[in-house]
């Protein structure tokens, strides 16, 4: 039986030497790992065993190891408001939990019972269990933006300070919002984005901890906005469509005409200015590629300024339809045959 701990601390060349080894059955391999195994183990070595998730401990579990540690130590007890706060400390890690209990027996002097404020004192200002760039991280990161995504405040300023109580830099935390405010709020509020800049450079002004409040805020505005993901999906399926259809020249109208000699070869001839046109839009005009049906990308939702956008797209192309020019063609994106 070979038993490896911290198995990801070994390279995938290093673990590959073990493979012959388990496929003989002369070893039987044992690896434990604090990271994800999926993207610490080599798939190989990972294929040919089980994996076994090894859950925090619970409250119950944590009790007796507690008392037992304290009938090894002799140690005076400790008050029900304590017990239960240092339990609440280990967060599930008995060797945390031992830790801080040794200290703590160190530190109480002749005392015959240890009280609470006894435990805050020896703690101090200790963090709770975080693997900053761990599976955790992505994780708490995760739940933050789905919090925001399904607009729940309370739950996405939960995991926002269980970042910021762990240790994450909140600058990461700030560009994230930035993100959210692109991909899930959009144009149905435009001023979540602005707010979200202007959290992070409040930040960047005022340091901890009085620039978090700014992140706070931001963070609460994110999850009560009007919600849209049209642009960044309107944003992935033009980049899918370009990427299928390939390179189409620019109309001649459309292009920029700098030279006497691009003026010649007629580049700008024939566009129209918009602004010289009722009501400032020159209808029926096309925009896109010559012999190309322009795909419908952006989809505005009913909520938010995006009523409005819709509405307001949906007048234009009416007067692209009167003019005999209907701006695009209406269905979803498709590439070149």
């Amino acid at each position: 039986v070979l038993f490896v701990d911290e198995v990801h601390r070994f390279n995938k060349a290093q673990q590959d030497a073990f493979l012959p080894h388990v496929e003989s059955g002369l070893l039987t391999f044992i690896g434990a790992t604090t990271e994800n195994p999926s993207f610490e183990v080599n798939s190989a070595l990972l294929s040919r065993a089980t994996v076994h998730v090894l859950q925090p401990l619970g409250a119950d579990d944590l009790e007796t190891l507690l008392a037992r540690a304290q009938a090894l130590l002799g140690a005076p007890p400790l008050g029900d408001g304590a017990r239960d706060r240092l339990v609440g400390y280990a967060d599930g890690d008995a060797r945390r939990l031992l830790n801080a209990y040794e200290n703590l027996v160190a530190t109480a002097g002749d005392a015959a019972r240890i009280d609470e404020a006894q435990l805050e004192k020896s703690l101090g200002e200790q963090m709770r269990r975080y693997d900053k760039g761990g599976e955790q991280f992505y994780d708490t990161i995760s739940a933050l933006h789905k919090s925001v995504r399904g607009s729940d405040p309370d739950a996405a300023l939960y995991w926002f300070v269980r970042m910021i109580d762990g240790g994450v830099d909140p600058r990461y935390a700030a560009r994230r919002m930035v993100r959210m405010a692109s991909e899930d709020i959009g144009l149905a509020d435009p001023r979540a984005l602005r707010l979200a800049l202007d959290a992070a450079e409040t930040y960047e002004r005022l340091g901890s901890p009085e620039g978090e409040l700014a992140l706070a805020e931001a963070v609460v505005y994110l999850a009560v906005a009007p919600k849209s993901n049209a642009v960044y999906a309107a944003f992935n399926a033009a980049k899918a469509f370009v990427k299928k259809d390939g390179t189409r020249p620019v109309p001649l109208r459309l292009r920029n005409a700098p030279t006497s000699l691009m003026k010649q070869l007629d580049y700008g001839r024939g566009y129209r200015y918009a602004h010289d046109e009722q009501g400032g839009f020159a209808a029926g005009e096309r925009y896109g590629p010559d012999g190309m049906q322009m795909p419908r990308f952006y989809e505005p939702v009913d909520r938010g300024l995006e009523i409005r956008i819709g509405e307001k797209l949906a007048e234009l192309r009416r007067l692209d339809e009167e003019a005999g020019s209907p701006r695009d063609s209406g269905s979803a994106p498709q590439g070149k045959a």
